[in-house]
């Protein structure tokens, strides 16, 4: 999948240390795909990262542009033991 990466999410993947290669698993593969609740357009895909504990990752995307823009990244405390 072709992507690009607002600025806020480049920043996101540098502080988190949350290497390009999760989130593009987390695209390509998602376990648990969401429709944003506050703007439709945008798309969360989730998906448990092994290496860290089976954290939830969740990447905040706009499918509609192109490149798909990735809005932000991060591991979502909330979906912990749910997927």
């Amino acid at each position: 999948m072709t992507y690009e990466l607002t600025q806020h999410a480049a920043d996101a993947l540098a502080d988190r240390c949350i290497p390009p290669e999760w989130m593009e698993q987390a695209l390509a593969s998602p376990t648990l795909v969401e429709p944003d609740r506050a703007d439709p357009r945008l798309r969360h895909h989730l998906r448990p990262i092994a290496e860290r504990g089976n954290r939830i990752l969740r990447v905040v995307l706009d499918p509609t542009a192109a490149p798909v823009r990735i809005i932000t990244v991060y591991f979502d405390r909330k979906m912990k033991g749910r997927l």
